[in-house]
């Protein structure tokens, strides 16, 4: 006997309501900007150390850091998306993050918090903004209070092609 006919139907909801779906994102400066990273990317917050630099690297690859006894990559934000600013912020953190299968640094400037966000505040980009962008770096906007918070999709920003290229057998 199927539940409508023992008057037992119930509107099922999901998630239940005791489980809000959320996802947490780091929230950081760059260029001045206020931006976001799924936390899930992150792996830890280094204060700045030493960088070693590669010859003929682009110019938003800062060079490398030893972490542990690794290479790891490093990569700045701030020349990654706005390749045109010329400001230095002093107050640089390195994140270290998985993405794409690989460990690499990203430079961001003042950290700011870390947000749990249910997922219905965290909208697509609008579609008219998005065809004038080169690829997909925004993986969706958060919305806190009065805040608009673009959230980086960092397999877009930070390639394998592009970590390859500065550590021959990492891409």
């Amino acid at each position: 006997m199927s539940l409508k006919k023992q008057g037992l139907e119930e509107k099922m909801e999901w998630p239940p309501p005791g489980e809000r779906r959320e996802r947490q994102i780091l929230v950081f400066n760059v260029a001045m900007q206020e931006l976001g990273v799924d936390l899930s990317y992150v792996r830890e917050v280094l204060m700045p150390r030493e960088i070693y630099p590669f010859p003929k690297a682009p110019d938003f690859i800062e060079g490398v850091i030893r972490l542990r006894g690794h290479l790891i990559a490093l990569i700045d934000l701030r020349k990654r998306l706005h390749p045109n600013r010329t400001e230095e912020n002093q107050e640089k953190k390195i994140i270290i993050c998985q993405v794409n299968r690989l460990i690499v640094g990203v430079i961001v400037e003042n950290l700011r918090e870390i947000l749990s966000l249910p997922l219905e505040e965290i909208r697509p980009m609008p579609r008219v903004i998005s065809m004038q962008m080169e690829a997909e770096v925004i993986s969706g906007i958060a919305t806190v209070g009065e805040r608009v918070i673009p959230v980086l999709n960092l397999e877009q920003i930070i390639t394998k092609k592009m970590v390859g290229q500065l550590l021959p057998g990492e891409g």
